[in-house]
């Protein structure tokens, strides 16, 4: 089984910045891509960022130049910096993992889901 433990979210001024960390645990062999979703009230779950395991990131456009996502370099955790918060980013932020391979059948590929942090900015 694999888990996603997710932290550092929580209030802030807008302006003001969180680091969002997210866990990979579990008999991982292998992850295809890791990436922060967001959903706020009322509104459907929405990509924030991705990390594929090249490097390579994608952002939400209401978030580019302002978050920046990172792994470490065993590719199980997560990051996600973001400044210049603003009272629209106040979401519950889900870590996501997607085409994760499992010890020890690792023709098995699963995505998994954090249980998700809040972040709230005040308006």
């Amino acid at each position: 089984q694999v888990q996603l433990v997710e932290s550092g979210g929580g209030l802030v001024q807008p302006g003001g910045s969180l680091r969002l960390s997210c866990a990979a645990s579990g008999n991982i062999f292998s992850i295809n891509a890791m990436g922060w979703y967001r959903q706020a009230p009322g509104k459907q779950r929405e990509l924030v960022a991705t990390i594929p395991r090249d490097g390579s990131t994608n952002y939400a456009d209401a978030v580019k130049g302002r978050f920046t996502i990172s792994r470490d370099n065993a590719n199980v955790t997560v990051y996600l910096q973001m400044n210049s918060l603003k009272p629209e980013d106040t979401a519950v932020y889900y870590c996501n993992a997607r085409g994760v391979r499992i010890l020890p059948v690792i023709s098995n590929i699963r995505d998994y889901w954090g249980q998700g942090t809040q972040v709230t900015v005040l308006s």
